[in-house]
């Protein structure tokens, strides 16, 4: 039973195969203009990495995120909302609390013990709090996203960063700059703030552990420092690349929907 799912976000599109409920490639390539293209070309790669020639050796697949209407040969599309908290949850079963940071928004999502979704919580009117406020203050403080990680780990005294605007946020940034502050205590302030940011949703919903990160800024250690700071509990750290848990719960959906066929 070979499945697909397909992940296009806005900034990252990620694709996963999946035999008999086991991982059996995956793919992340930076997103294209055209949503389709970045489909194609993703699953295309996954393919050739499971091993396999085309699409028609693939059962069923589930297309997914920002650009999921989009992904011409799906079987059918699902809630990047729903598809994060399956995988989250097929990773580490205890998740109870899934945490995820795209490029271009943010969503907290509540789950219960077959990883379902109970009620979530998202921002997608700002881009502070997201993969692009963090590669925006990266450039700016010349050092790339995972220096901007690596600076915040150093800092004893984070800088105090109060503006819930990108833009508001940017301009604190350079008056902080120009007042000589540290980059390490900038960059520490930042996650901060950002980690505020999520742990005010996290509490809409209600926290419940586990809790875990998913999307392309799990990788950033010093958020999730930071948000352990703020919820004063242990995120866990998925045991494989966070930022596929999406795909892979498009591929767990997927192949549910082959075995009710079957």
């Amino acid at each position: 039973m070979i499945v697909g799912g397909c992940d296009v976000g806005s900034a990252t599109g990620k694709a996963v195969v999946m035999n008999d409920g086991d991982i059996t490639s995956y793919v992340i390539i930076p997103s294209t203009t055209k949503p389709e293209v970045t489909a194609r070309t993703v699953m295309d790669e996954a393919l050739k990495k499971a091993g396999l020639s085309s699409l028609e050796d693939l059962g069923y697949i589930v297309g997914t995120g920002y650009g999921r209407l989009k992904v011409p040969f799906a079987s059918e599309n699902v809630s990047e909302i729903t598809c994060h908290a399956r995988g989250a949850h097929w990773l580490c079963p205890t998740v109870r609390t899934v945490v995820d940071i795209g490029g271009q928004d943010c969503k907290v999502m509540s789950i219960n013990e077959n990883g379902r979704v109970n009620e979530f919580v998202m921002n997608d009117r700002c881009a502070a709090g997201t993969g692009k406020f963090f590669e925006m203050m990266a450039n700016r403080l010349e050092c790339g996203l995972e220096g901007l990680s690596l600076l915040s780990l150093q800092s004893n005294n984070p800088a105090t960063i109060t503006s819930q605007c990108s833009v508001f946020a940017e301009s604190e940034v350079v008056t902080l700059i120009n007042e000589g502050v540290e980059l390490v205590d900038i960059a520490a302030g930042l996650h901060n703030s950002v980690a505020g940011r999520l742990s005010s949703m996290v509490r809409k919903v209600g926290l419940i552990e586990d809790v875990a990160l998913t999307g392309g800024c799990a990788k950033n250690e010093g958020l999730a420092k930071a948000l352990e700071e703020k919820l004063k509990v242990s995120v866990i750290k998925l045991p494989t690349d966070p930022q596929i848990a999406g795909a892979i719960g498009a591929a767990l959906i997927a192949k549910e929907k082959l075995g009710q066929q079957s």
